[in-house]
């Protein structure tokens, strides 16, 4: 049990920011995170869905020109955890990690994630941050050293209460206490180790949330934060005895203690920005992505560390929920862990990025199956954008291969969609689609800000679906150029998909790069018309210029987005592509 401290924490110290890092408005920096994923095996999908809703924010933000930005991510290295796994592996913790710290790397840059920092905790920059903040700790006052005993989850580093325990059995069947979230047996632990005074951040904590209460997001993220901070609050551990870890940063003048592998890992948002001297230029303009799992270690611990180090707790943590395979968790013991490279190699990268996106929903777990990705990514990618892309631009029907010109007389402006009778050539249907997709930009932005990526994509794929069914209604291809009328109506059919497929190319680069490079280089939508801050639709409408009509297409680049095959084929594919964990490490 706890020994209580001898005396109470001093005043909170609140260290004063620079304008840049607290400003708001276009121009203000921002700094997005990742969680450093832990170094004891191979990337798998849930670390790739951190990392690609981080990156979608990033291009996304950088698309509106909305000021200086930056993605960190890393390896978390150090803990009882990677000591055992290097034991286990024959090898030292240090070769350990830096093998599976390139498995990351590699991962990462191949999924396209545009990370600007890769923070490895065991390089020296990083633990001069965490000594120094070990410092700010001991000079306010907060630490001081108890006894400990209780129930010590290793593959969750932390200590767990009675609450969070369930009875399992061991990998021998003997029956054993276990983590009730995770299912990991649980050891009973006494120690001697230095201790954080969390209780005296009960109301801290609670002013802030109170106060802000868009800093956790989802909403039921922040109320289950919010319970939290109602029910009891122990003082936390921040050290390990160092005869039991040694794989770690010592804590400072005590070569007896390591410190706890969290508060290392958790101060790596500040080491990327600088910390101690120059982090007052991006802090505490940052927004954490993580994982439900790590709710509390980022939520209650990591703010209530930082404001008792006088610095300000970070500005959101946006929270996502899991991924399972069929209805089950993932887990090495029942063999179907997702491999993210074999993923990638059998639905492309920017397939994969697509469907994580599309179907992960951040306030409730998310199943995986292969035949979910291949049925989404034909239907969306392949057949709906692509074939659009396609149709609309195949010489049988724009011999010319040109942007075509837009008739005011076939398609006249009305003032309200909602009451349009059809006049010109078009009808009321196809005004629902120009109403639909002039806001459709607006729509993706408030999307995006408010973390819900899958929504923006369901958005854009319901639109894309609407301008498949324009462009089926009129049939282009029955329309004979020759005649003058028809003509002119027939360029029009074209302007207005080309017009909407061009927004679909600009709005999807966050989400399938590749693609949407693809599809804005045969509209030739040049490197300076792909921004979001500058984008229009169909000026033409709206009686203004339209800087694209009239102007060649790029070349032909070929199918947008090839069809997956066969799933029996690919699954094949996928089990040969398959290397076991052992032999990653």
């Amino acid at each position: 049990m706890w020994r209580p401290p001898r005396r109470l924490p001093r005043p909170l110290r609140r260290a004063a920011a620079t304008a840049t890092a607290t400003a708001t408005g276009p121009g203000r920096r921002l700094l997005l995170s990742t969680p450093i994923f832990y170094a004891n095996g191979p990337p798998h999908i849930g670390h790739l869905y951190s990392a690609l809703l981080a990156d979608a924010l990033l291009r996304h933000r950088r698309l509106r020109a909305a000021g200086p930005a930056r993605l960190c991510t890393g390896t978390d290295e150090h803990g009882l955890k990677i000591q055992q796994a290097a034991a286990a592996a024959g090898t030292s913790p240090a070769e350990l990690c830096e093998r599976v710290s390139g498995l990351f790397r590699q991962a990462l840059s191949r999924a396209g994630v545009a990370y600007t920092d890769f923070t490895r905790t065991s390089e020296p920059r990083h633990q001069r941050a965490v000594r120094h903040f070990w410092g700010a700790l001991r000079d306010g006052g907060v630490l001081y050293k108890g006894s400990y005993e209780g129930w010590y989850c290793t593959p969750e580093e932390s200590f767990l209460p009675e609450s969070q325990l369930a009875e399992g059995t061991d990998a021998q069947g003997r029956p054993c206490k276990v983590s009730l979230e995770t299912g990991h047996e649980v050891h009973w632990t006494k120690e001697e180790n230095y201790m954080f005074r969390l209780s005296a951040f009960r109301d801290p904590l609670q002013n802030w949330l109170r106060d802000n209460p868009r800093a956790i997001f989802p909403e039921p993220f922040y109320q289950c934060a919010l319970r939290w901070l109602d029910e009891d609050l122990p003082d936390l551990s921040v050290s390990r005895e160092r005869n039991r870890l040694q794989w770690g940063i010592p804590v400072p003048s005590d070569p007896t203690q390591t410190i706890y592998v969290w508060v290392d890992a958790l101060v790596n948002y500040l080491s990327v920005v600088g910390y101690p001297e120059s982090h007052g230029a991006w802090w505490p303009a940052v927004h954490h992505v993580v994982g439900k799992d790590i709710l509390k270690f980022h939520a209650l611990y990591w703010p209530a560390l930082l404001l008792a180090a006088g610095l300000e707790p970070p500005e959101r943590i946006l929270v996502h929920s899991h991924w399972t395979v069929r209805g089950q968790k993932m887990s090495k013991s029942l063999g179907n862990v997702v491999d993210p490279g074999v993923c990638m190699g059998q639905y492309s990268v920017d397939g994969f990025r697509y469907f994580l996106l599309r179907q992960g929903v951040p306030e409730r777990d998310c199943d995986y199956y292969d035949e979910k990705v291949v049925k989404l990514v034909n239907s969306e990618l392949a057949d709906a954008l692509g074939g659009l892309l396609n149709r609309s631009t195949a010489p049988s029907i724009n011999p010319s291969n040109t942007y075509p010109c837009f008739s005011e007389p076939c398609f006249p402006k009305v003032l309200d969609s909602r009451e349009a009778r059809g006049t010109g050539r078009a009808c009321a249907e196809d005004y629902r689609l120009v109403a639909a997709v002039a806001s459709l930009p607006v729509q993706v932005d408030t999307y995006f800000e408010g973390f819900q990526i899958y929504k923006a994509l369901e958005c854009i794929a319901q639109c894309v679906r609407q301008t498949n069914g324009f462009f089926q209604r009129h049939r282009p291809w029955k329309l004979d150029r020759r005649d003058a009328v028809e003509r002119l109506w027939l360029d029009t059919i074209l302007h207005v998909t080309l017009e909407c497929l061009r927004v679909y190319g600009t709005l999807l680069q966050p989400v399938v790069p590749h693609v949407a490079d693809k599809l804005l280089s045969r509209l030739a939508v040049g490197p300076g018309e792909r921004h979001l801050s500058g984008l229009t639709f169909l000026a033409r409408y709206d009686g203004k210029p339209c800087p694209f009509e009239g102007r060649q297409l790029g070349p032909d680049t070929g199918i947008l987005f090839h069809r997956l095959g066969k799933l029996e084929t690919m699954k094949k594919r996928k089990q040969e592509a398959q290397v076991p964990d052992k032999q990653l490490l």
